[in-house]
């Protein structure tokens, strides 16, 4: 919550048509600041209606009358002092509100995979917004491993970066769908604990164990790969490193560029899920995602058993 005072501005911005960067940019440039004291604490999609949290450090300085932003695409919301500067990575999460239009399914079936996602979760894949047009960033990655380009700029590399260590996990947490295990506890499987980034390596499957799972309690996970040796053993280590041996220059380069080694759950369980039908093709969904997740891949599940040829968010 804001402080109410100190010398950053934090403001709440309503946008549409517009990345969360290049506002940042125009932040910087109208308070007359450096882009570095610009803060916010993730990316929201560009071309969706999103509502974000900026800080900018004024130390010093005048307030501008933020009003003067005002635009079709960007509303100024709420402008408050605040203490500190947001981080990236300091956000909790999401909450969408989307409406799906010309749906083309049986409706019966349409609610009741509905309350299956609601119940048991969906994969926790990376959306395909992550790995750039046409899997740009994934070609780019491959050739910045492979020798073939060098990329200087910080902030594509790390886009690149991130990309190829997103597309690994992608290929385990497939290939658990695909076989059937993507919500259960492998021997040696590597553990989260549900709503933290504690884990530990389940030695022996237990009742107690499975008894954790099915309560939620627990979340088998795949590799976020980079430095170090991985904490997945036996039957979970097989499969992962069968899925990803072909892929032995993406996890050198992933390691030479200094990323560590981490996990990230293979289940992602949308919070307040709820539904309302607007007409016989109109559904209006609304849920809560924790930060670093996908809508897309929710709607994906949902896809799977019905057709919608527009969606507006």
């Amino acid at each position: 919550m804001p402080d109410g005072e100190g010398q950053h501005v934090l403001l709440r911005i309503r946008k549409r048509n517009t990345n969360t960067q290049w506002l940042a940019r125009q932040l910087a440039r109208f308070a007359e600041v450096p882009v570095r004291d610009v803060g916010f604490a993730g990316l929201k999609d560009r071309c969706a209606v999103t509502t974000q949290w900026f800080s900018i450090d004024l130390a010093g300085k005048a307030e501008p009358d933020w009003s003067a932003l005002d635009s079709e695409d960007i509303q100024i919301i709420e402008a408050v002092r605040h203490g500190r500067k947001l981080r990236r990575g300091a956000l909790r999460g999401n909450r969408f509100v989307l409406v799906l239009r010309q749906i083309e399914g049986d409706r019966e079936e349409i609610e009741r995979r509905l309350y299956q996602i609601s119940r048991k979760g969906v994969p926790n894949y990376f959306g395909e917004q992550r790995f750039g047009q046409n899997g740009s960033n994934l070609d780019q990655a491959d050739g910045m491993f492979k020798g073939k380009t060098r990329v200087r700029d910080r902030h594509k590399r790390g886009l690149y970066l991130s990309a190829a260590r997103s597309q690994l996990f992608n290929r385990v947490l497939a290939e658990r769908v695909r076989n059937g295990t993507w919500q259960s506890v492998l021997p040696g499987e590597v553990v989260m604990l549900a709503g933290s980034r504690s884990f530990f390596t389940v030695d022996t499957l237990s009742e107690q164990i499975e008894q954790r799972l099915a309560s939620g309690d627990i979340l088998p996970t795949a590799p976020l790969w980079g430095r170090g040796r991985s904490t997945a053993q036996d039957q979970a280590l097989a499969l992962e490193t069968e899925v990803l041996q072909e892929f032995q220059s993406w996890r050198d380069g992933l390691e030479s560029a200094g990323l560590k080694q981490e996990r990230r759950p293979l289940q992602l369980q949308p919070k307040d899920l709820v539904w309302e039908w607007i007409d016989e093709e109109a559904l209006r969904l609304g849920f809560f995602l924790p930060a670093g997740s996908y809508a897309t891949v929710v709607l994906r599940e949902l896809a799977a058993i019905a057709t919608v040829k527009k969606t507006e968010s």
